[in-house]
């Protein structure tokens, strides 16, 4: 199969995304495809990505050229956008004709250079790997209005492009019932396959039965020890609300606890100024770290913390689930109930899916667990549990690979002409 992965981001970026693609891209590869990706020379965060301009070999990397203005503001943000638009697509264009394209989100609508591709070559399938919802992020957000021309001219290309892709995948039921409720074509059957997003198994072997990674050098610094660290690890942007971790840190002051964030986002520098306006000393936040520091993080952590809006459910999902799991720590989770964290929760009982205004059922988990070390290993061992069973590569990238062969497969039975009876007996 000759297979392009189309996203703004890979490795060395540290966005999830950026790891998924490539997870993805090598799996295939290994198992004998010829694999592409074009993604953009610009990181997630500034100096994140590599200057090379594209890697030899299988898979193969075309990096496009792309201003990095960053996500400061919408223009800046916007700007990258449109350079990466036009480039990658003049490089799908330009491609040879490919069985498969899977295009993600990030940016949006970048699926229809693979749509454009098909056009060219229309034994092309096009996978679409949802990972955020448009215009349903920003309307939810507050940031578009639902009922204005641009949130009409994005449903307009959503729709279009729902009745041209051949394979939807989303990363849970709440996301496709929000996508088909809205944009399933009417004239064909769309299929769809949930996937839950995923981490590399190889690099969070069982940290009960591993050496433990390295000390985090910032552990001392920032005031960790002899502290229970509850961890938040990766982005806070508008999906994520944290009013109810902000009134847990206040209820649990003078206690040996510690709220650490690491990461970044439009959520971070209003949390740190309302931690510093309540002079919270348990609210501690710093950057984001290397992705290969993030173990001596974690092992540094006693329990994570992930957040969710209530009106996000469906429109995005929250990533640093497998990770948290993989590295055995107990979920506190503040958001709306069916989500994937909350379903990960209640599947495996590896921590406490709260809602958002009650600050003191989340004191009280973490207090729960700062006192009864059983109680807390119990959970350290049903966090890894779900890990093991569903969300590390060994078990969704086969998924994955079957949808591909699948779709692929199905296009070729269907475009082989019949062969009649008189024909076989000749």
């Amino acid at each position: 199969m000759r297979l392009t992965i189309l996203n703004q981001f890979y490795v060395p970026d540290i966005s999830p995304t950026a790891h998924l693609a490539a997870s993805l891209a090598r799996r295939m590869a290994a198992d004998g495809h010829a694999v592409t990706v074009v993604a953009s020379r610009g990181g997630y965060v500034a100096a994140s990505a590599e200057e090379r301009r594209s890697d030899e070999g299988n898979p193969r990397v075309y990096r496009v050229w792309t201003p990095r203005l960053g996500k400061a503001t919408v223009l800046k943000r916007c700007i990258d956008y449109a350079t990466f638009y036009l480039l990658a697509l003049w490089r799908i264009l330009t491609l040879p004709p490919q069985d498969a394209i899977v295009s993600l989100t990030t940016p949006p609508y970048i699926a229809w250079a693979a749509l454009l591709h098909k056009v060219l070559h229309p034994s092309t399938r096009v996978v679409l790997w949802n990972m955020d919802c448009y215009p349903e992020l920003a309307e939810r957000s507050g940031k578009l209005n639902p009922t204005g021309p641009l949130s009409r001219a994005m449903r307009f290309l959503n729709r279009a492009m729902f009745r041209r892709i051949d394979h939807l995948v989303c990363l849970d039921t709440a996301m496709v019932d929000l996508l088909m409720s809205q944009y399933a074509p009417s004239e064909k059957t769309l299929p769809v396959t949930v996937i839950p997003n995923w981490e590399d198994a190889s690099f969070f072997p069982d940290p009960a039965s591993t050496p433990a990674p390295p000390p985090w050098p910032d552990a001392e610094a920032l005031g960790l020890r002899g502290k229970f660290v509850v961890l938040y690890l990766g982005n806070m942007g508008y999906g994520h609300r944290f009013e109810t971790v902000l009134d847990a840190a206040d209820q649990m002051r003078g206690e040996p606890v510690v709220f650490l964030f690491i990461g970044g986002g439009s959520r971070f520098e209003p949390t740190k100024a309302e931690a510093q306006r309540r002079g919270l000393a348990n609210f501690v936040m710093r950057g984001y770290v290397p992705k290969q520091q993030t173990p001596s993080v974690m092992a540094a952590a006693d329990c994570a913390l992930i957040t969710l809006r209530d009106e996000i459910l469906g429109v995005m999902s929250p990533s640093k689930l497998h990770s948290n799991l993989a590295m055995r720590l107990p979920v506190a989770y503040v958001g709306p109930a069916t989500s994937n964290v909350d379903d990960a929760i209640r599947d495996f009982g590896c921590g406490a899916s709260l809602r958002h205004g009650d600050a003191s059922g989340l004191a009280a988990f973490i207090r729960r667990l700062m006192a009864d070390r059983a109680e807390h290993a119990r959970l350290r061992d049903a966090a890894r549990r779900a890990f093991d069973l569903a969300y590390n590569d060994a078990v969704t990238l086969p998924r994955f690979g079957r949808v591909l062969d699948e779709t692929v497969r199905h296009h070729a039975d269907q475009s082989r002409p019949a062969t009649s009876a008189a024909g076989e007996a000749a």
